[in-house]
């Protein structure tokens, strides 16, 4: 298994545009290889004293933190597959609502996967 991940932050009005603009990229990766994509919203996500999701983004008064997954089943997948996403025509179609300056990203290598 391969994992890109990211986080970001949205305006909190903006929860209904940014589930609508990942159901819209997802089902590029998923029609690309990606075996799951997880989306999620800010809910119980604590200020710490010297680091915390918060500054990692940078988010401001009235931003939400999301985080998400791409889980792909190993990195020649997911890197076949992010080139053939990023030029597909239905990748592009306005901005994200999302500041894409302050969003962290990153493709990981599993170590330990547990489900039940």
């Amino acid at each position: 298994m391969y994992i890109d991940g990211f986080m970001a932050s949205v305006k909190d009005g903006e929860r209904d545009a940014f589930t609508a603009y990942a159901n819209r990229v997802d089902t590029l990766f998923l029609d690309y290889g990606a075996t799951r994509v997880v989306d999620s919203w800010g809910d119980d996500v604590p200020r710490g004293k010297q680091t915390d999701f918060y500054r990692a983004v940078a988010a401001e008064e009235g931003e939400t933190v999301v985080f998400g997954w791409i889980e792909w089943p190993d990195k020649a997948t997911r890197d076949t597959g992010w080139e053939a996403a990023m030029k597909d025509e239905r990748m592009g179609g306005g901005q994200p609502p999302f500041d894409g300056k302050r969003m962290i990203f990153g493709a990981f290598e599993a170590v330990s996967v547990h489900a039940k």
